[in-house]
């Protein structure tokens, strides 16, 4: 017999969802209303289309005066002034730092930084005021889920509802969310920061049910963009070799594919170093430039998650680090034989959890049903319990929490709650993992 819980508090038409893209050197901040399209991005200077916060901490030596991003980084230079840099990062490897001869928690500095530079939403909506946040980076793991679901706490977010994704999938709900010609085929994104350059190609397909879109990733390290500092004839002829490597590269990803638009993305197509490669790309194609996409895209995941849209429904993002399969397990709910739904396919492995509480009666095991969406057959995994001392109730209630630890290994506990004074809990835990 299965036991459900009360579903949360619903959100209304005028909630403010962020979509926050966080980075070690730049971060981003997006919002929109709820159930509404439009999605607007924060800019640092009013009137302009500068959207990027340098993720940056400068404190001024021996008072308690902190600046952060754009002021951070005007003040770093002159004396007595001592910068932060790397926020995310010293979050993620959690050692102490010593700043000005005080030892400071690197997640307490983030959650300053997350702060003060939400405060540029006031005018929207005060911190405590905003209704949901998707948080999106560049490679998230269950660490930085950690360490940001702390701050988020510390910075006197009041709601629940706080989310992660990957720029991948940033990427994919900004899609989801264009006119359907943009996507019709398959389309690609590139990200160039001055030094390294990630493309992400997306392809859907649609013989499927729900249609699975996949997205392949590409870093390469060594495509660096020429300085704007360097002499003009050594800048042309850094520009000349990336531009070619650029266009070698944008060959082979297309080579052999429909690719129905294209977007470039960051610092590093600020300039014109890529004429050659640009010619490529916008033959047949529609081509963008900005540097929003994925706090833009953040928002749209955001909606999603909270009220899924009709293309949404018809759509499932199978990336790296998303759960294949759907994991549930028959129950009895009202006196009815139902199927009880555990993970679902598409979570990010790094969220994926479930806890709630059910009745067994004379029975010792429990069955889980593992459906992929690959194509395998669904498959039925027994976990065992240990015995129990009999006692006078034809009843025994468990709790189950279901999380992964890898993107492949499922983790089961389940703990024995008793029954009420018929038979008192033991607090006894009984632990299993499942590869997927």
């Amino acid at each position: 017999m299965f036991l459900e819980k009360k579903d949360r508090d619903k959100l209304h038409t005028g909630s403010v969802l962020v979509g926050y893209d966080l980075g070690d050197v730049y971060s981003q901040i997006s919002y929109c209303l709820y159930e509404k399209e439009d999605v607007s991005t924060i800019a640092v200077v009013a009137g302009t289309k500068q959207y990027n916060i340098p993720t940056m901490l400068c404190k001024r030596a021996g008072v308690n005066q902190w600046f952060y991003g754009r002021d951070a980084v005007k003040n770093a230079d002159e004396e007595g002034m001592i910068p932060v840099r790397g926020l995310l990062s010293l979050a993620k490897k959690g050692d102490m730092i010593e700043v000005d001869g005080e030892t400071y928690d690197p997640v307490a500095l983030l959650t300053l930084f997350l702060r003060r530079s939400m405060s540029l939403m006031s005018f929207i909506a005060t911190v405590d005021k905003i209704d949901a946040v998707m948080f999106t980076a560049d490679e998230p793991d269950d660490r930085l889920v950690a360490v940001l679901s702390q701050a988020a706490v510390n910075m006197g977010l009041k709601t629940n509802r706080i989310f992660f994704q990957s720029h991948t999938e940033s990427f994919y709900y900004f899609m989801l969310h264009q006119p359907s010609e943009l996507w019709a085929y398959q389309t690609i994104a590139c990200e160039h920061d001055g030094m390294r350059l990630k493309t992400y190609r997306m392809e859907c397909n649609k013989r499927t049910t729900p249609i699975v879109a996949l997205i392949e990733e590409q870093v390469y390290e060594t495509l660096v963009i020429p300085s704007e500092t360097e002499e003009e004839r050594i800048r042309q002829d850094a520009g000349r070799l990336a531009d070619e490597r650029f266009l070698d590269i944008l060959k082979k990803l297309c080579e052999g594919r429909i690719v129905s638009s294209a977007y470039l993305l960051g610092d590093g197509f600020r300039t014109e170093w890529n004429k050659q490669s640009l010619q490529f790309l916008c033959h047949n194609r529609r081509v963008f430039r900005g540097n929003n996409l994925f706090s833009t895209g953040a928002c749209y995941g955001l909606q999603e998650k909270l009220a899924p849209s009709e293309t949404g429904r018809k759509y499932v993002f199978l990336g790296k680090d998303k759960l294949k399969a759907n994991i549930g397990m028959h129950v009895l709910r009202q006196g009815k034989e139902s199927y009880y739904a555990l993970l679902d396919a598409g979570e990010n492995w790094y969220e994926a959890a479930k806890e709630c509480e059910f009745l067994l009666a004379g029975e010792r095991e429990i069955d889980f049903v593992f459906t992929p969406l690959t194509g395998r057959d669904a498959e039925t995994r027994t976990m065992r319990l240990g015995e129990r001392a009999e006692g006078g109730a034809p009843y025994n209630r468990y709790r189950l929490v279901m999380t992964m630890s890898t993107p492949e290994t499922v983790r089961v506990a389940v703990t024995d709650l008793g029954f009420g004074e018929f038979r008192p809990p033991t607090d006894q835990v009984w632990e299993e993992t499942f590869a997927l």
